[in-house]
């Protein structure tokens, strides 16, 4: 996985009334900018700014301000963000470099609140934080209606074998019928040879033959018709056993189907809607304490324009308030001027942390409960449709059987008809045979039958090709179909395949740049730290389905050589942001971020000693485009000569 290259040209950001920051325009590159300063010198409210104009919300509006506004210009391309107070809580507005930040916002945008580097540091779920970004629900859906195709295009391709096992006896009909009408036709054209060859004398034979032809004619003709309507019977006879018999299967499926109450559907509709306004609620909760949190350690770490502005209105006196503000042991509460120790402000913002948690744990669980309730109600109304569907099937089948009955009897009533009109023509054929020469008129009779046979067969012989060229027509489709086929096999092992692809390749990237990284930063007796992917079995509704979680193993080894497995709690501050930022840079490689963003912000690094952040940065550099990276001057000095270095925000 290697990031695709970014423009060559600068990056200009302006910003407005975001965080600290009154006014600020500064120029990036392509490749590692540092920005190089003391603490509240706004350096993370530029970060912050940086990652509004490219999309996130994780930004503020500067504490006297109402409205805020980041510009930025990319190969020639203006974004712009708005930030507005409303009632309370800041709106933003614009037009961003993103559309979508989530997956920037976890993997690319990563500050000292970034979700995926403080999941490793609180042991959160590491597998939902990674495959949050997926749409596991469009992927269901795809992978249901590739099936449906597939058997569709099964069902043709069992159409195709019946055809191509049919063909063989169709063409062995079509040359034994095409053999007995050449047959008929030799009979027929000699019994002609012979009538022509016979000459009674008698003229009064000849007009009783003329009234017999007639009669012959006639006879035949009434033979064909019955011919005709005892065949159209039998074919009505046959359709209607047809018909009675998918009309009783449908209605044995019908009758196996579990009833579907609407109550039930609509009971399940309101359960999920219940949980997405409580998961609603929970995101509102979540991004409240996310801003309040974010906002006191500015206040904290000095960062906040707040402590400028009580310096520049109270003067000399504001030094003494500043030093309340900031100092280690007691201060003033910048909400309500009371002394207040910073051990209890600390306290309260660990408190507001462990809510957050709870909140997004509370979210996680709440979304497990939409998808069992979801797979439910897929369940429910699919019985539903299906019974609709049977019971639409069912009545036009009884339409059918009941026009099919009355055709019967119509064919009934012209068959009775017909042969009261033979039996009327029988006898005065019986009559004329007395008058007429026997010889001759055998031969006429026989001339009748025979032409009455050819008919037929000629009948049967078009049929037999008709049903040839129906089934060659069938067979012809044989290779799309199978084409056809194995695309949607294809696509169905890539869709469920994906988020398995994307658990596997995140621990495979964790694993492999955690060990490098390890090598490089030397970590003494920290062996080894990697990422294990475990299945296991969960209930989705009347379902049992394989989920996945991630355990993070930590390795150490002995002055012995004796190796041990610890856990993340016993990790140095410096060794766990490593790991989450690892971790968030194995989200940016699964999840391709860098072919939408070629950006990647790095901020509150001091836990890291300044050789191994320029180690860390240097190998960052490979897979990110363009990194902004904020660190203290000591740090800075340990980073190459060649990167840019941006002091006057």
């Amino acid at each position: 996985m290697t990031p695709a290259q970014t423009s060559e040209h600068a990056i200009e950001v302006e910003a407005e009334h975001v965080g600290g920051i009154d006014r600020s325009a500064v120029t990036l590159h392509p490749g590692v900018n540092v920005l190089v300063g003391r603490n509240a010198t706004n350096r993370t409210s530029f970060l912050q700014a940086l990652m509004a104009g490219l999309g996130s919300s994780g930004a503020s509006l500067k504490g006297d301000a109402e409205e805020g506004r980041v510009e930025l210009t990319v190969d020639g391309e203006r974004y712009t963000r708005t930030l507005t107070r409303r009632n309370g809580s800041v709106a933003f507005g614009g037009d961003p470099y993103l559309d979508d930040p989530t997956k920037a916002d976890l993997f690319a945008f990563l500050l000292e609140t970034n979700e995926a580097r403080q999941a490793v540091a609180r042991g959160d779920d590491l597998r939902e934080v990674v495959m949050r970004p997926v749409d596991t629900a469009s992927i269901q859906a795809d992978i249901e209606r590739l099936i449906a195709e597939r058997r569709e295009i099964d069902a043709e391709l069992e159409d195709v074998e019946d055809a191509k096992a049919r063909l063989p006896e169709l063409e062995e009909r079509r040359r034994s019928l095409e053999a007995d009408v050449e047959a008929k036709r030799e009979e027929l054209a000699e019994i002609r040879a012979e009538l022509e060859d016979s000459d009674s004398g008698v003229e009064a034979a000849r007009e009783r033959e003329d009234e017999l032809d007639e009669r012959l004619d006639a006879l035949n003709d009434a033979r064909s018709t019955l011919e005709d309507v005892r065949y159209q019977l039998e074919t009505e006879r046959e359709s209607l056993d047809s018909v009675r018999e998918e009309h009783s299967s449908l209605a044995e499926e019908r009758e196996d189907l579990p009833e579907t109450p609407e109550e039930a559907i609509e009971e399940l509709e309101r359960r999920q809607e219940e949980l997405r306004r409580r998961k609603r609620e929970c995101d509102s909760t979540v991004s409240t304490l996310q801003t309040v949190i974010q906002f006191n350690e500015e206040m904290l770490e000095g960062e906040n324009g707040l402590i400028e502005l009580l310096r520049e209105e109270d003067g000399e006196s504001a030094g003494a308030v500043t030093d309340r503000l900031l100092g280690d042991d007691a201060g003033v509460c910048w909400t309500c001027g009371t002394e207040v120790d910073a051990d209890r402000i600390e306290a309260t913002l660990d408190r507001l942390r462990d809510i957050a948690r709870e909140k997004r744990a509370e979210r996680a669980n709440l979304t497990e409960q939409l998808e069992e309730l979801k797979a439910e109600h897929d369940d429910l109304t699919t019985a539903s449709e299906r019974r609709a569907t049977l019971e639409q099937r069912e009545e036009r089948l009884a339409d059918e059987i009941g026009d099919r009955e009355d055709a019967i009897e119509r064919l009934k009533e012209e068959r009775a008809e017909v042969q009261d009109r033979l039996e009327e023509l029988q006898d005065a054929v019986s009559d004329l045979e007395s008058e007429v020469d026997e010889t001759v008129l055998e031969r006429h009779e026989e001339a009748t039958e025979v032409e009455f046979e050819l008919g037929r067969l000629d009948s049967d012989l078009e049929r037999v090709e008709e049903r040839i060229r129906e089934a060659e027509s069938v067979v012809e489709t044989e290779a799309d179909l199978r084409e056809e086929r194995e695309r949607i096999a294809s696509d169905l092992e890539d869709l469920r395949t994906r988020v398995d692809r994307l658990e596997r390749e995140t621990v495979e990237q964790f694993n492999e740049h955690m060990e490098e990284l390890l090598s490089v930063l030397d970590y003494g007796n920290l062996e080894r730290v990697w990422l294990e992917r475990r299945e296991r079995q969960a209930r989705e509704g009347r379902r049992t389905v394989t989920r996945s979680d991630f355990d993070l193993h930590i390795v150490r080894r002995t002055d012995e050589g004796t190796t041990y497995e610890d856990t993340v709690e016993h990790l140095s501050e410096s060794e766990r942001e490593v790991t989450g930022l690892v971790f968030a840079l194995a989200g940016y490689l699964v999840h391709a971020v860098y072919e939408t963003l070629p950006f990647m912000l790095l901020d509150s690094l001091e836990a890291i000693d300044s050789e191994r952040i320029a180690a860390l940065v240097e190998y960052f550099e490979a897979y990110a485009p363009t990194i902004v990276v904020a660190l203290l001057p000591e740090d800075a000095q340990a980073l190459s000569e060649g990167y840019t270095r941006i002091t006057d925000i």
